[in-house]
């Protein structure tokens, strides 16, 4: 059946159409996966704890979020069997090293993880890994019907900008949000299937749903030219908070990284760090919406003191900025101790939670002072979340289109992009790259938008390295070595020791005035016609790197060795240079 559908479409259909009617597939099957998650984690969170009282602290908070931590990793051991975590990372990953292929079982793992992680109270978002279930969509249906590399990465970008698309209603959030933190081109050729696939998440999510958005939001106070200066310093106070969160959280992870051989372990100091905090502070339970909502859409102190209801801070409205303050900071470790601990969640959301919190934080202490002008505590919610998020994510069109558009809150688009703008200045000092992009730009392994960079990161070193290597010991008497350059094809003959190492470089065009001078073939050995390498490669070194020695020393050709200086091979300019100006074409075109 599939073979027939593939002979008929390369028979009938351009490519062009081809990637039309992929993307709105991928817009439908995106949203249809986002709207299950979002159903299995209210479905499990209202089984767990409809029967809580908000008048007192629920001593079961130090129990639900172990078991789905627990459920979350046999099932990950057990039935994936595979890493699901850090799911845009993931999908950056895939695009910059492995051609944009993505495992099938992500087309659905994801999903079912984070639904059981998220809905006993795993305090990480449900959105990156529905972007990760959306980009193996486009990835898995991109390699059945056969296009080429640069559409399947393409289509990976339609699935996620549908992911994103789908769970907020925000089909321009999707779109922005694939150029800059994917960084897909944004070109006339994908600029139209990414829309395509975002509507059509964005249309079924409201047939799904309803046209109620994730977040109500009536503007009480519109924003005037008077508030300028203290959206400017709520741009600078989410920047600082934004650094807060990437360095925490890779302080967090870099702990529970070297528990990695003890996954009990892990599961307890995770478990019982994330069920105390949640136990503490309740808005750290799940994603945290509901608290947001009620910082948002609150007019009285009575309405945001709902946001400590079921914790020891209840009744107690004088701590509110106290709580408030309290859960900005440990929302973070919550996270970082949730996925440590063995579950499955994404930073999309905590970035959004973060920055309501910051928020709202920062106009509650602004208007305590009374330094200046009364800045409104919902509006500044919404500014923080756009901010923080912006800083984290290095996306500040992200941040103003998904906040305006979740929120219907387009009156504030002015204070929008002046708060995302700052935020992203302030963090870009600190930290270069987004908390999704770090890890790979360590590795050299991240595609940006230079291309000369972008092209170098798709090359593969192991490609490159020419194997059949001719090499002699250090002690080989001259007469012999003429005999091994008469039956070799190569240029250069390496030497090497007993043990593989590599010592020098015999090039025969500098010896060609001897070769021929029988009376020195005794006098003569391998080690004293070698030549120094000018430059060594090793076998895992970025192509970035590979290239700047070859422009540094101008050689034609450099050694290839391990970690211990073990020859593996050569590469030639002449094959590098063919391969990266193949790819440039490749990856320039339309």
């Amino acid at each position: 059946m599939l073979a027939n559908i593939i002979a008929w479409k390369e028979k009938n259909l351009t490519d062009r159409q081809v990637t039309y009617a992929l993307a709105f597939l991928i817009g439908i099957l995106a949203s249809v996966a986002g709207y299950i998650l979002h159903t299995l984690i209210h479905l499990i969170q209202r089984l767990l704890t409809e029967d809580f009282l908000t008048n007192t602290a629920n001593w079961l908070y130090l129990v639900f979020p172990v078991i789905g931590i627990y459920l979350t990793s046999l099932f990950i051991k057990y039935v994936v069997r595979d890493n699901i975590s850090h799911g845009i990372t993931r999908v950056l990953y895939a695009i910059s090293t492995k051609n944009s292929q993505i495992k099938r079982h992500n087309t659905w793992s994801s999903v079912l993880a984070s639904a059981i992680t998220i809905g006993f109270g795993g305090s990480v978002g449900a959105e990156a890994p529905i972007v990760l279930t959306g980009a193996a969509i486009g990835s898995n249906l991109g390699q059945i019907f056969r296009v080429n590399k640069r559409t399947v990465m393409l289509l990976v970008g339609c699935g996620a900008a549908a992911a994103i698309s789908g769970i907020f209603k925000a089909p321009i959030a999707g779109l922005v949000f694939t150029l800059e933190v994917l960084m897909i081109d944004m070109t006339m050729a994908s600029l139209v299937p990414i829309l395509i696939a975002s509507i059509t998440a964005d249309i079924l999510s409201y047939l799904f749903t309803g046209t109620a958005t994730l977040f109500s939001f009536h503007l009480d106070s519109a924003w005037g030219v008077d508030r300028v200066p203290a959206s400017v310093l709520l741009g600078v106070f989410c920047g600082a908070v934004s650094l807060y969160f990437m360095r925490t959280m890779n302080f967090c992870e870099g702990k529970f990284a070297k528990m990695k051989q003890n996954p009990y372990g892990k599961l307890i100091t995770g478990g019982l760090l994330l069920s105390s905090l949640i136990f503490l502070f309740p808005s750290l339970y799940g994603e945290g919406y509901n608290s947001i909502s009620l910082l948002i859409n609150g007019q009285t102190e009575a309405d945001w003191s709902q946001v400590m209801d079921g914790s020891l801070f209840y009744g107690h409205s004088e701590l509110l900025v106290v709580y408030i303050g309290l859960v900005m900071l440990t929302k973070i470790v919550a996270t970082s101790s949730t996925n440590g601990a063995g579950g499955c969640g994404g930073t999309f959301a905590p970035s959004l939670f973060v920055g309501g919190f910051a928020g709202f934080f920062f106009a509650r202490l602004w208007n305590m002072e009374n330094v200046g002008t009364y800045l409104p505590e919902k509006n500044f919610t919404l500014l923080g979340m756009a901010g923080v998020m912006a800083g984290v994510m290095h996306a500040p069109l992200t941040g103003i289109f998904l906040i305006a558009e979740i929120t219907g809150g387009y009156a504030l688009f002015v204070p929008l992009i002046i708060v995302s703008v700052v935020s992203v200045m302030v963090i870009s000092i600190f930290e270069p790259h987004s908390i999704y992009a770090m890890r790979l730009a360590r590795e050299g392994k991240l595609l940006t938008h230079h291309t000369d960079r972008s092209v170098l990161t798709l090359m593969h070193m192991g490609a490159l390295i020419e194997k059949e290597v001719t090499t002699v010991p250090p002690d080989m008497p001259m007469g012999k070595l003429i005999n091994v350059l008469t039956s070799s094809s190569n240029s250069i003959i390496h030497v090497v020791d007993e043990d593989g190492r590599l010592l020098g470089l015999i090039d025969i065009t500098k010896i060609r005035h001897i070769v021929f001078r029988t009376e020195l073939y005794h006098r003569f050995r391998a080690n004293q016609l070698m030549s120094p390498v000018p430059a060594i490669l090793y076998d895992n070194e970025p192509m970035e790197e590979v290239m700047e020695a070859f422009d540094r020393t101008n050689a034609e050709a450099l050694p290839v060795v391990d970690i211990n200086n073990h020859l593996k091979g050569y590469i030639t300019k002449a094959r590098m240079y063919k391969v990266y100006r193949q790819l440039v074409a490749d990856f320039s075109a339309e």
